[in-house]
Order: C-alpha cells, then structure tokens, then sequence
C-alpha cells in the first residue's frame, strides 16, 4: 500500500489544492460546531450563561392566577384544603356558600381589564430589562391553552384568553426579554399524588404533565427565560430535569439565549443550573462565585394579591433602591415582584413603585446595567454606607446619606493623575482630593437642592481610578 502522501501526488492537477481547501473547512466547521450537551449536571452547568441576563440586573416578577380570586396570597388552596387552617377555613365559611371548591373560583377568573399593552409600558417605565410571568403556579392552573390541563387553563376556564401569549409581543417590541414561571408540582393533581405515595418511584404525573407542558411552552412562546419552581419534593431524576436541559440546550428554538435558573429537584439550588437562586430572597453577604438572582415581592407578605394589602406591608422606594443596588454589587439580578388583581390590573400603589424605580434608574442606570462587582463591594464610614460597581474604566460609587458637611468620603478608590468625578444627573466636574495618607477620595459635592433630594440615592462616577 502506498503512502498517504504518494496517494495525494497522484490526484489530477488542481485536485491537490481543492482537497486541501477541503480538509481546512472542515477542520474549521469541526471548530466551530456548537458544542452538544449531555443529560448530566457537569456538562449542564458547564455551559456559559448567555451575557443578556447578567447585562440586565433587574427584572418584574408577576405572580397572577386563580388565587388572584380569592386574594389572600397564591398558597390559599395548600392551606385551605391541604392543611386545613382553621383561618382559611373561616374565611371561606364567612365568604362563599357551603359545598364551593377551589375550581369554582376558576370562572371567577375573568381578567376583564387584562391589557398587556399597558403592562409593557409599566415594565418599560420601570426600568425591567426583563419580565418573569407565572404560566403555572402549584394551583396548576395554566395561563395558556395547555392541552395538559384540559379544563384548567386561562382559555378554557375564566378569561378565555391566552394570557401568556398575547404579553410576549409587546414586551418583545420594547426590547425587554420575556421570561416564564413555570411549577413543577401541582398540589392536587391526582398522578403527582399518586407518584408521592410511590416515593416518586413512578413518573406518570412526569410524563403525561410536566414534560409535554414545559415542551409546549418552549415551542409555543420561544421564552428567553424558564424560571423553575415547586422542585423541593422530588430529587431532578424524578423530573428529568436533566434531559429537558439537554433538549433546551442543544436542539429547543431558544438553544442560544435560554437562560434558567436553579430550581429543578430538591437537592439542585444553590448548586446546579444556569444561575443560582437559591432561597426566595436570598441575598449573600459575600461575593459569588456564580451568577445568582434574588426574587423579591413589594407586598413584604404575599407574592399573589392580597386583598387585605395595607399600605405600610409595600416596600418603600428608599428600600427598593438600596436593595437593587446591594445586589447588583455582589453580581446579582434583582426581580422584584407585582401580583395583579383578578381583573388584570396591576395595582396603583405598585405602579406607583415600579415607575419610581425607572425614574431612578433613567439617571442612575449607567452604574447599573451591564456593570460588573468591582474589587469592593461596600464601605461604612460615619455618614453614609458606599456602594460600588465597575464598567470599563469607570467606578461607581452610590450613597445613601447626604453628609452635612457636603463632603464624602471612600476610602477604598485609589486615585489616578487621570482621575475626574462627577455626579450622574449633574454636569460638571467635581473636586476632590486624596484622603489622609494618600488613601481615598475626599470629594466636595455640588449644593443640595430639591432635584438632588428627589434622586434618593446618588451616584457618582469615578474616571481612571485603581
């Protein structure tokens, strides 16, 4: 047999240049052909997370559904006939007629005044870069025409309309990226009750609910985001969760941008998925190591409507400025909750928060979006409590108290012969000088007026400092 070689130099004239133009695009396609996942959580966590979401820091979270009816908070069937609370059971004594069940408040379900048009631009004034709705909360109840559900879904029963659906384009034509809820267990749904007496040793309820559902979802609405919940009974063999991954990430329409989070079985957050959110509200007091988000609500006691509301129970705007910015110090997104009314409408006095957020982040948002944590995350000194973020060759420093002597003080920016200050919202250079012993920045702040007070928190910019 001759050599590979001597079989090359016999090929026809010209053939020797095409072959070899041959094998470098293939060496190439092999380069650059998308790498394949497997169904295992080492290869599942080791794909990057698509930059979008990092770039986006915040986000509205929207807990709507049939619980949105009776309006005392989304768990009110679990506590109503699985726990059988003796509030709740008071409750539906004094309110509804004997023999009612939880899928008489289904028609009552109406979303009369549903229009997602307004929500988009709520969520724009807000500032959200991406929004996060409840298609499945644990009730199993389905925002769109699930043909799993048949007969518990938003066009079947109650709006009869396809409320996942119908948000999507107007959140899409304001470039603000569109996530879904999406529950793994439904409380009372006789094949997961069945797989839980069989110590979820059987898949029935896996196979013939949740699998073709979130398939469906997937296929139907393209998400860019798929925000897992209700895992906390059933380790992710019993969901195969690691197979839906695989799909979602090698061969589902949104392969490329699909972001999810780390809820997929009850040993998996905090430890596996795409970013990590661990507990509802979790908030680490260190640096990550991963990306992470923390889900929050502005009713600091129910994430669905509640009816007895009062005004104090919402987060102040002060709070949720401050707390948007402590997370994205630590690397962190932050997406803060609104649980409309049953009739579609988000509530005044949340608006009210949501569009005070933008208003902040219209000045503000250069130190936020697309920032990165920067060596320091937050100093104290006597005054005031600094909060830092980097982007290229920019510092941001937010503070929350306006020192009386109109000076403040870091102690942690070292200074540049480059180095300029200025204030977001206000033109002009600042002036500054270093610290005691050559550490720091003393920096002089303009004069305080009512359109600073109005600010809440400040932010200034700190050009070419180590």
């Amino acid at each position: 047999m001759r050599k590979p070689t001597e079989r090359l130099h016999s090929l026809p004239k010209g053939a020797t240049g095409l072959l070899a133009l041959l094998l470098l695009a293939a060496s190439a396609l092999a380069r650059y052909t998308p790498k394949r996942y497997t169904p295992d959580w080492e290869s599942l966590d080791a794909r990057p997370l698509p930059s979008w979401f990092d770039e986006a820091k915040f986000g509205v979270f929207v807990h709507w559904g049939v619980y949105s009816v009776p309006a005392w908070g989304e768990w009110f069937w679990y506590f109503w006939q699985g726990e059988k609370d003796a509030d709740y059971e008071a409750f539906m004594r004094q309110n509804y007629p004997p023999g009612f069940s939880y899928a008489d408040f289904g028609p009552q379900f109406e979303a009369k005044f549903y229009d997602p048009k307004k929500w988009a631009e709520i969520f724009e004034a807000s500032g959200a870069r991406y929004v996060v709705l409840t298609s499945k909360h644990h009730e199993g109840y389905t925002l769109w025409p699930s043909s799993t559900s048949w007969n518990w879904n938003s066009v079947d029963v109650g709006p009869h309309r396809d409320l996942v659906g119908e948000l999507g384009p107007f959140l899409r034509e304001k470039n603000i990226r569109y996530g879904l809820y999406h529950s793994l267990l439904e409380w009372f749904h006789p094949f997961y009750m069945l797989d839980k007496e069989n110590n979820f040793t059987t898949q029935n309820f896996v196979t013939a609910k949740v699998l073709p559902e979130m398939i469906d979802l997937v296929n139907k609405y393209k998400p860019d985001l798929i925000w897992s919940d209700g895992e906390w009974e059933a380790p992710d063999t019993y969901w195969n969760s690691t197979e839906f991954l695989a799909w979602l990430y090698n061969d589902s329409p949104v392969k490329d941008q699909i972001v999810v989070n780390d809820r997929w079985g009850k040993d998996n957050p905090c430890n596996h998925g795409g970013y990590l959110t661990c507990h509802d509200k979790y908030k680490p007091d260190t640096l990550p190591k991963r990306k992470w988000e923390m889900c929050t609500t502005l009713d600091k006691h129910a994430w669905g409507y509640r009816r007895t509301m009062k005004s104090n129970d919402v987060m102040t705007d002060i709070e949720i400025i401050s707390e948007l910015i402590e997370v994205v110090t630590f690397g962190g997104n932050y997406l803060i909750n609104v649980g409309p009314t049953r009739d579609g409408i988000i509530p005044p006095i949340f608006e009210e928060k949501l569009r005070s957020v933008g208003s902040w982040l219209s000045i503000n948002g250069e130190g936020i979006y697309a920032s990165k944590p920067w060596r320091v995350q937050m100093e104290k000194n006597t005054t005031t409590t600094i909060w830092y973020t980097t982007k290229e060759s920019d510092v941001y420093a937010f503070f929350t108290s306006w020192p009386k002597n109109g000076v403040v003080e870091l102690d942690s920016p070292v200074p540049t012969y480059s180095t300029k200050v200025t204030m977001l919202g206000l033109s002009g250079l600042l002036k500054w000088s270093e610290g005691s012993m050559g550490k720091g920045l003393v920096i002089a702040l303009p004069e305080f007026s009512s359109s600073i007070a109005n600010m809440k928190i400040w932010t200034l910019k700190l050009h070419k400092v180590e």
